[in-house]
């Protein structure tokens, strides 16, 4: 999200006490009717909303993943210090919802071709990418973007990545269900940013 559109203060953050939580290791045991997802497709408030929806998804999460600094806060995020990309992260009940049917949801919210962010918000921390924590996962990646392009003739080269996880660090509370707390701020920056305009243009309806 741009500066313009979704900024705090570095004041009224510290002010706030707004830190961020502890990561979540990709070395950490997931219960036997539970599995973790994490993907970045630009704006988190916006990658939230797609999964919710998504029946067998227990939760999701905003947060940051992809950088090398811990406990990364969103102002440094925002301003492409560290390395992360805004996620998100899906709990999800594998009986209910494969993570094939996960990836599918995350292809048709994002624009794969763009190697510069995604819509308005510009910069490596709006990178599109998927962020596997087993081999399973890895292969299912890669079979998902092998089919995309298998398609036929693309407008450009598929630009998400496809990366190990090493943490999972969830972004600051106001950050969290922020299209839900706050629908009309949260429609008015997808509208003006263009997010489903572009996707419509990609994946049709």
């Amino acid at each position: 999200m741009t500066s313009r559109v979704r900024t705090l203060g570095i004041a009224a953050l510290v002010a706030l006490g707004l830190l961020t939580g502890p990561p979540h290791t990709a070395r950490a045991a997931s219960s036997k009717s539970r599995a973790r997802a994490t993907f970045a497709g630009g704006c988190f408030w916006s990658m939230e909303a797609p999964f919710d929806q998504v029946s067998g998804v227990v939760s999701t999460t905003a947060g940051y993943a992809g950088g090398s600094e811990p406990n990364p806060r969103y102002e440094h995020v925002a301003a492409g210090a560290t390395g992360h990309a805004e996620a998100v992260q899906v709990v999800f009940d594998p009986a209910k919802v494969s993570y094939e049917k996960l990836l599918a949801v995350f292809w048709k919210n994002i624009d794969p071709f763009d190697t510069g962010g995604q819509f308005c918000d510009r910069g490596r921390q709006y990178r599109t990418a998927i962020f596997y924590e087993t081999e399973e996962q890895r292969r299912a990646a890669v079979a998902s973007k092998e089919s995309i392009e298998a398609q036929g003739r693309l407008p450009a080269p598929i630009a998400t990545e496809i990366a190990p996880l090493p943490a999972f660090y969830p972004a600051e509370g106001e950050h969290q269900d922020f299209y839900q707390r706050n629908m009309s701020r949260y429609w008015s920056y997808r509208t003006g940013c263009g997010r489903d305009r572009r996707l419509k243009e990609i994946w049709g309806k």
